[in-house]
């Protein structure tokens, strides 16, 4: 099963985004999308590094707090 991760771009250059998601910061591709259709702040669907899909920012919101709690009830497993 792969998912695709909601994350915000703090940063844009060329076909590059700098993404934030749970505090960590990576470089991913915009090379899917049409140019010039994500900006500083958006929200973007990112699955394999690439954005895939922009999405709006409450449900980027409800769905990061949707993995938080699976991964809160995944370490409660496993302990």
């Amino acid at each position: 099963m792969c998912l695709a991760i909601p994350s915000k771009i703090i940063r844009i250059e060329n076909s590059t985004a700098i993404i934030d998601v749970y505090g960590a910061q990576r470089d991913i591709s915009l090379l899917l999308l049409e140019e010039g259709s994500v900006n500083v702040g958006d929200y973007v669907l990112v699955h394999a590094g690439f954005a895939i899909q922009k999405i709006e920012e409450d449900i980027a919101k409800e769905t990061l707090g949707l993995f938080k709690k699976l991964f809160e009830l995944e370490d409660k497993k496993e302990q």
